[in-house]
């Protein structure tokens, strides 16, 4: 959840570790610092908030180095503070910075206060640099302390380590939390994050669970977890350096709003032949798993756990496949029973997601024999544990507000939805309709992005509200979730979201002038039955914001703005009415002064349970 950036060359670091830290700020974050090594001495800066403030210390009193590590904090144990910010550093000998959480601190912190240690931070972090300074004093090397430390942690880390008395060595491991080593012409980079180092390389080297690396200027050195040197290969990035700017957008969420038809053409992009998806899209040995699964499980969190409400519809309706979905990081924890022939699908747009990656882990202790991830980056975690993978191909997404991850999530999992169901019930003519529709899906996105000013117009009527709530039916209802997560996460506005047919049931008591009720409306099945419960809120003064398909003949009126969405089947209907959703939870933030892309208190990677 926090920002790793290091390096090890033969210019100033400092320079590339500030760009590095600007780069990772749409993790979230709470404080930032750096650390360098320069004349056998550590030379370490930390301050409260943004990076912004971190580099205006540092130009008032310049520090540089050829060897140094940055990090951005997200609070977890400690409040943010100054004090508890990275780089910790162990008797000015050893500075660490640390993504993770260490389970055993408080054991570890008694031990070493017993040794004489005095602690600075309220932090699980500065246990790990102490006990690495400690190992120091009697092993012949950094790595070697790193390699006696790392065995006494339990917990998750990535961790980015540097000495005073090793002025020529970095030293990059990695446990549960994700770690990068940039390649570059004589001088090597590492981050949490592949964005920090555009500015300086291409090349990427991505470490494995349990890796330890040993970095200097004139090689690289990398053990596996049992302790075997190792080579891993070098990716080169398809990514550049301005793929992660806003360019004319004023946020980076608006712009990801904007890229969805775009992102969207890239997912279908040459996994169909003939109009007909091809199974191999999601690995070599798709058809054969796909062959022997009776039922789908689901397991995924926040957004991403959404996309898979609404896939659940899809599955059980369309392919007539049994499918259940819950949320990751309560699935390990209540005793689950899976059956063998079960296709666990995991999505996460960052692949890094730690309580989606323990319920997969904890899915195949169960027996399941299958798994697939819906993912968004190459090389992460979850992608390198599941048997199949399909990259939804959504390009970065900088906003901590996913949005065009979701969309494109919903893409794949259609397409999931289809090569699963050809076991099953799904028709070739049913395929062959779902396909056209998903080709046809980028151009009704365009079309709904027309009514970006007449939402902003609408969005006005948020400036005084405390509260909200969304409605929905069917696949909507899992729409209606997300556009009140979306409300709440970057405008601080309560908001909930509730199935329609639920509101008799106690949400109605909720209904007044001062509670807005956004409603997704398209023309479906449930039409009839969603009109009746709008009447519900209408009979006692609600006032009602409706979403509705534009071949509906209903108007404004006192108790109902309508803002007509451009006809869309049914298929593919839930990313269309998502985009109206997106827009205006963007406009009402604007609108309340927020801080669009990295709203308080969340971050983009949730690598930490």
């Amino acid at each position: 959840m926090c920002g790793i950036v290091g390096g090890i060359a033969q210019r100033n670091v400092v320079p590339i570790l500030i760009e590095g830290l600007k780069r990772l700020e749409y993790r979230g974050y709470d404080s930032a610092g750096l650390a360098v090594v320069h004349d056998n001495e550590i030379y370490r800066k930390r301050e409260l908030g943004k990076v912004k403030g971190l580099e205006a210390l540092i130009d008032a009193d310049p520090i540089a180095g050829y060897l140094g590590i940055a990090h951005t904090r997200w609070a977890t144990h400690g409040k943010p503070s100054t004090a508890n910010a990275h780089p910790h550093v162990s008797r000015d000998k050893i500075a660490v910075v640390h993504n993770g959480i260490i389970e055993n601190h408080e054991y570890l912190r008694e031990v070493q206060t017993g040794n004489g240690y005095i602690f600075t931070s309220e932090t699980d972090t500065e246990v790990i640099v102490h006990e690495i300074h400690h190992a120091r004093e009697s092993t012949d090397s950094l790595l070697s302390a790193v390699k006696q430390t790392i065995k006494r942690l339990e917990g998750a880390y990535a961790l980015g380590i540097v000495s005073a008395d090793d002025p020529d060595t970095l030293i990059a491991c990695r446990k549960g939390s994700p770690l990068v080593i940039g390649v570059g012409f004589g001088e090597y980079f590492i981050a949490s994050d592949v964005a920090a180092l555009l500015p300086v390389t291409q090349r990427f080297i991505f470490l494995e669970e349990g890796d330890i690396a040993k970095i200097t200027i004139k090689e690289l050195l990398i053990y596996d977890v049992n302790d075997q040197l190792v080579k891993r290969p070098i990716k080169q990035s398809q990514l550049t350096a301005d793929a992660v700017d806003k360019g004319e957008y004023r946020h980076y969420m608006l712009k990801e709003i904007y890229e969805q038809p775009l992102a969207i053409s890239q997912t279908l992009e040459g996994r169909f032949i003939n109009n007909r998806l091809q199974e191999n899209a999601f690995g070599h040995n798709a058809a054969e798993v796909f062959d022997n699964i009776k039922s789908i499980q689901i397991l995924a969190c926040g957004t991403s756990y959404h996309s898979g409400l609404v896939a659940r519809y899809w599955f059980e309706k369309l392919a007539r496949v049994p499918c259940n979905i819950e949320v990751a990081s309560e699935f390990r924890y209540r005793s689950p029973v899976l059956s063998p022939d079960t296709l666990i699908v995991t999505i996460s747009q960052s692949g890094e997601t730690a309580d989606t990656l323990a319920a997969l882990q904890e899915a195949k202790k169960l027996g399941a024999k299958y798994s697939i991830a819906i993912c968004n980056v190459p090389e992460s975690s979850l992608v390198r544990e599941s048997d199949l993978v399909l990259m939804t191909r959504a390009g970065p997404e900088i906003g901590v507000a996913s949005t065009k991850a979701f969309t494109t999530q919903l893409v794949a999992l259609m397409m999931l939805v289809m090569a699963v169901g050809r076991r099953f019930e799904l028709t070739e003519a049913m395929e062959e309709k779902i396909t056209s529709e998903l080709f046809s899906l980028p151009k009704k996105i365009e079309d709904v992005l027309q009514l970006d000013e007449e939402i902003k117009t609408l969005s006005q009527q948020f400036a005084e509200k405390q509260h909200a709530l969304f409605l929905g039916r069917g696949t909507h209802y899992p729409i209606a979730m997300e556009g009140a997560l979306k409300l709440k996460e970057i405008s601080y506005i309560h908001a909930e979201a509730y199935p329609a047919g639920e509101l008799k049931h106690g949400p109605l008591a909720l209904i007044d002038v001062d509670m807005p009720v956004i409603v997704v409306a398209p023309n479906n099945s449930l039409l009839e039955k969603l009109k009746s419960n709008m009447q519900e809120v209408a009979a006692r003064g609600g006032q009602l914001i409706v979403f509705m398909d534009e071949t509906l003949a209903a108007e404004s009126d006192k108790n109902s703005q309508i803002v007509k969405i451009p006809q869309v089947d049914n298929e593919i209907s839930p990313m269309v009415y998502t985009i109206p959703l997106q827009l205006l939870s963007y406009h009402v933030a604007v609108l309340k002064g927020t801080d669009v892309d990295q709203p308080r208190n969340l971050a983009k990677s949730v690598t930490v349970e």
